[in-house]
């Protein structure tokens, strides 16, 4: 088994594939609208589906705005550098919500931002302890 993707409703998808392919740097691997359905999907990462997990940007035609509830937490991203990643991040547009820094009670870095629907996204160092 592997994990194949994690699915986010998203209210504008050209304001999603935006943030997730000019400021986090995914690419837009395939998208399909579904007329009967009214809704269309968006598939976006760093390699290959066959390989690698993605995220699903799911639209559903006419429904802008999604509250988030708080049931769910974050995706999390691998970088090199938590610190250089949020000033490029930043550069492009990207919100952060928590500046880079050492985890609360741990030692390892990380950094939120947050997509144009809400969604956190948690940045981490490859040499995490915690």
């Amino acid at each position: 088994m592997r994990l194949l993707h994690t699915m986010l409703r998203v209210g504008d998808l050209e304001a999603s594939i935006a943030f997730y392919t000019e400021v986090l740097g995914m690419k837009l691997l395939r998208r399909r609208d579904y007329p009967e359905g009214e809704f269309t999907l968006a598939f976006v990462g760093y390699g290959d589906e066959a390989t690698n997990s993605v995220i699903e940007l799911t639209h559903n035609w006419g429904v802008d705005q999604y509250d988030l509830g708080d049931g769910y937490g974050h995706i999390a991203l691998e970088v090199e550098d938590v610190y250089k990643a949020c000033e490029e991040i930043r550069a492009r547009g990207g919100k952060i919500t928590r500046e880079p820094g050492p985890m609360k009670h741990g030692s390892s870095i990380l950094a939120f931002v947050e997509d144009p629907d809400g969604y956190k996204i948690e940045l981490l160092s490859p040499s995490r302890a915690d």
